[in-house]
């Protein structure tokens, strides 16, 4: 499967955070940041055709913006929506090296 256009519009980066790198050691996972509008059929076919492994399941969560003050006012922090893609075994994704 070749990438196609649609697929990088559909991942927008990868999430390196200390939560989604236990994931990734525990139970095989990779955790992206996603379009809000990507379906999780979607989220599998990019992750499949940009990187060539197999993808076991995809779980994805919606985290809410916060309200935060910026030099005094108050400003709201967009919405992001997150994937935790469980590759089959023997397939991996290092995504400290890029694309």
């Amino acid at each position: 499967m070749s990438a196609k256009p649609e697929h990088y519009d559909v991942i927008v980066k990868p999430v390196i955070t200390e939560k989604a790198t236990m994931a990734g050691e525990l139970a095989n996972a990779v955790t992206f940041e996603v379009a809000k509008s990507a379906s999780k059929p979607q989220i599998k076919d990019a992750v499949e055709a940009l990187f060539n492994v197999k993808v076991k399941a995809v779980n994805t969560v919606v985290t809410k913006g916060k309200t935060k003050r910026f030099r005094g006012r108050p400003g709201v922090r967009s919405d992001v929506k997150k994937a935790y893609v469980m590759l089959e075994a023997g397939n991996s994704i290092d995504v400290n090296t890029g694309l």
